[in-house]
């Protein structure tokens, strides 16, 4: 299992920069000029976990097999985008597809990029929180011009059944929540709410969890003295979302390095890790994803499930049958595996559990499903 993150920004601000060295490779034009990119470029990418080396180094299996991320990098957006400028109408509908938003914004002076807001003839001033504003503005009214199209249905199918009335008024609610400027996922909700089948059917795109990446310059790698940054740090803050701060040029440079060199070049910047690595984790994180493991002589893989899954479905990311048959599950902390050198020390010890249907997977959990079909 494997969701979708989509990269978006507007024009011009490291977007595909940033994707190429996702990929560590030039799959995505980087050019400076408006819709660089038009047809949406991906890539599966892996979750770096240092808990699988470890694992292996016990096991020795033959091969890793690590948890991964899909990343889309879609158009740039412009202001009008909701109404269908620039490449608005494709561009939504890329993002509608993705399960979670990574938001580049440029926070990096730069004479020479030009600003499509300004006719293209321009250079761009660099104004993080007006940029980040452009865009959940262009989210916020696709997703109210969206809700007013099923509000106009709703409420003629209301008059004829009385039972959707509570549907309908939820649905005003969340209108006065859009008008002001609000984005889906802060308007209050709770279980068996009328509007719950309104957000899964619509999938607004304000719903989905976002994630702000500030694209800084080779001279502020952490972006700690960087005002821009500062800035946008704040109104992300305010937005209760969270954020990484990357430089889209050195990843780019990292990405043709051996691991040795890559590691050289971090630390001649004070970094012991990737901007990437962490940017790639947080998403991770943010889709509401974990990892739990097998390992065997075959190979050591992390299995991608969701936070709050029981044994059974975890066990179906493996096979269906795993789940439909599912019988009980061995179960050793990943703490316990590493501390007593694998399975056997970890019975040994009396730490490896026997659990049934309604255990909740924890990450890090080294796992073997007993199953009948």
């Amino acid at each position: 299992m494997s969701l979708s993150v989509g990269i978006v920004g507007l024009p011009n601000v490291g977007k595909s920069t940033l994707f190429n060295a996702l990929t560590k490779r030039e799959q995505a034009a980087a050019e400076n000029y408006p819709f660089c990119t038009i047809e949406p470029n991906t890539a599966i990418v892996e979750v770096e976990d240092s808990r699988l080396d470890r694992l292996a180094e016990i096991v020795s299996p033959q091969q890793i097999v690590k948890a991964t991320v899909n990343f889309t990098d879609i158009a740039g957006l412009v202001k009008g985008a909701s109404k269908g400028e620039g490449l608005g109408n494709k561009f939504l509908a890329n993002i509608r597809e993705s399960d979670a938003i990574l938001h580049v914004v440029r926070c990096f002076e730069d004479n020479d990029i030009i600003h499509v807001q300004e006719g293209g003839n321009k250079p761009a001033p660099v104004d993080p929180v007006s940029d980040a504003e452009i865009i959940e503005t262009e989210l916020v009214l696709a997703d109210y011009e969206q809700l007013c199209k099923r509000m106009d249905k709703l409420a003629r199918e209301a008059r004829a059944n009385p039972k959707l009335r509570p549907e309908a008024e939820a649905c005003e609610g969340l209108k006065l929540h859009l008008e002001a400027g609000n984005p889906v996922r802060t308007f209050p909700r709770s279980e068996g709410d009328p509007i719950l089948e309104v957000l899964r059917e619509l999938n607004f795109l304000t719903d989905k969890p976002v994630i702000y990446c500030a694209n800084v310059g080779e001279d502020d790698v952490t972006g700690e003295s960087n005002p821009h940054v500062q800035a946008l740090k704040s109104f992300v803050e305010r937005q209760g979302c969270d954020m990484v701060v990357v430089s889209a040029k050195i990843e780019a440079d990292l990405a043709g390095l051996s691991d040795a060199e890559a590691a050289e070049f971090l630390e001649s910047y004070g970094l012991r890790e990737s901007g990437l690595t962490r940017t790639i984790r947080l998403a991770y994180h943010t889709l509401g994803l974990a990892s739990y493991f097998t390992a065997g002589p075959k190979e050591v893989k992390a299995w991608t499930f969701h936070r709050g899954w029981t044994a059974p479905k975890c066990a179906g990311v493996i096979h269906t049958d795993f789940e439909r048959g599912f019988i009980r599950a061995e179960v050793i902390s990943y703490d316990d595996y590493i501390a007593h050198h694998g399975e056997q020390g970890a019975k040994a010890a009396g730490v490896m559990r026997v659990e049934g249907k309604d255990y909740l997977v924890q990450d890090g959990d080294v796992m073997h499903f007993l199953f009948n079909v």
